[in-house]
């Protein structure tokens, strides 16, 4: 793991930049651990103080990047050198690092449709990319039931590298916590609807918005019904993240079970 980071909500976030973390990434898929990458916004800090099970799934991740703006304001505030390192914007770099060094990948989420979109794309984008395998599991699918440790077993069997996670939060980062134990040699890289935006299946924020750290507004634009509440709890935890940041205040808050 780098060794460049700054602690928010009692989680070390890598400070890298998009390449190096990629870099790193896929180096470490040649050691014998299953690793985790997750990526923290503010919806996973509102989860990390309400949920032990995915704080439990945090505390096994290896590496930590700032999906959110505010959270790159985070670590401005606390004096840090800082990158922004998206789900979405690791897919590409580590699908060229995994052509390049012969590492299978394995899409695991979203819709069949989606994976589908997303691998054609990706094999004619890296020709060398070999994909292991991909599945869909169903809507209501435990991230660590019995069911889970089929899919891990398949996973695993597939002799997979990179294994992006694609079910958003928290099945995502508690579905990689879960393999990490049962698996060995497989970075489990969580990427939320990353693989959708590749297939088309949906759009992403322009990028002059992202440049902006508007992509939130965007989105709440495009789907007020299913976001305003979730970016209202992101807002009631914004100036404590903020404020823990520039007063150098950085202990970890407790988890209560959900």
């Amino acid at each position: 793991m780098m060794d460049s980071s700054f602690v928010v909500e009692g989680v070390a976030v890598n400070c890298d930049t998009l390449a190096s973390t990629a870099a790193s990434i896929s180096g470490d898929c040649n050691s014998a651990e299953s690793f985790g990458v997750f990526t923290l916004n503010l919806d996973h800090v509102v989860k990390l103080r309400r949920n032990a099970a995915f704080r439990a799934a945090y505390d096994k991740a290896r590496y930590i990047t700032a999906d959110g703006f505010p959270i790159v304001w985070a670590g401005l505030l606390s004096g840090s050198k800082f990158n922004r390192v998206t789900g979405a914007d690791l897919i590409e770099p580590l699908c060229a690092a995994a052509a390049r060094a012969g590492q299978p990948i394995y899409m695991f989420g979203s819709q069949n449709d989606a994976l589908s979109g997303a691998g054609r794309q990706l094999t004619a984008d890296y020709p060398s990319l070999v994909i292991a395998g991909m599945r869909a599991p169903e809507f209501d699918f435990d991230p660590t039931s019995d069911a889970a440790a089929d899919y891990i077993r398949e996973i695993a069997a597939s002799g997979a590298k990179i294994c992006f996670v694609a079910l958003g939060a928290p099945k995502q980062e508690m579905f990689s916590a879960f393999a990490i134990d049962r698996t060995s040699g497989i970075a489990f890289v969580c990427i939320g609807a990353g693989l959708d935006f590749i297939a088309g299946v949906q759009t992403r924020a322009p990028k002059w918005t992202r440049a902006l750290g508007a992509e939130w507004l965007w989105r709440l634009l495009g789907n007020p019904e299913r976001l305003a509440r979730r970016y209202l709890r992101c807002a009631t935890v914004l100036p404590s993240v903020l404020m823990s940041s520039l007063i150098g205040q950085r202990g970890p808050s407790k988890a209560t079970p959900s």
